[in-house]
């Protein structure tokens, strides 16, 4: 049975597509383009309540990063939200946590705000990115 679903039925999805499909991002003071290397943006993820907190965004998170792969992607964006402190309600989390894109091998490329790092996974074939304090 694929992941995300649960006899069948799906019980999440993840926003991919590669970054020029999300004008929004590049209007964003805190989310703008790092850099002009074309990237796939990953902007959004919903798990079914029932299915929270069992890592199935994760799991959505890494098989992302594998479909963008397979349609010649060599540079995968995300722009989680980290919590100043404590635990926040799972519709405010729906770009994501730092650490899910920390287990999926992401790093922070980027922070414009306390709250809002741009995280990165380089694929094979491709030369990273440094981090960037703004």
């Amino acid at each position: 049975e694929p992941f995300g679903s649960a006899q069948g039925k799906p019980v999440g999805w993840v926003a991919l597509a590669p970054r020029p499909s999300y004008p929004v991002l590049g209007r964003s003071r805190v989310l703008q383009p790092v850099d002009e290397k074309p990237v796939w943006s990953i902007t959004c993820f919903f798990v079914a309540k029932g299915y929270r907190g069992r890592g199935v965004a994760t799991e959505l998170l890494k098989a992302a990063v594998r479909y963008a792969k397979r349609r010649g992607a060599r540079l995968v964006e995300g722009y989680p939200f980290e919590p100043r402190r404590g635990r926040l309600p799972d519709p405010f989390v729906w770009t994501g946590l730092p650490s899910m894109f920390l287990e999926a091998r992401f790093h922070e490329v980027a922070r414009r705000s306390p709250t809002r790092p741009i995280m990165r996974r380089v694929l094979p074939g491709h030369k990273g990115t440094k981090t960037q304090r703004i």
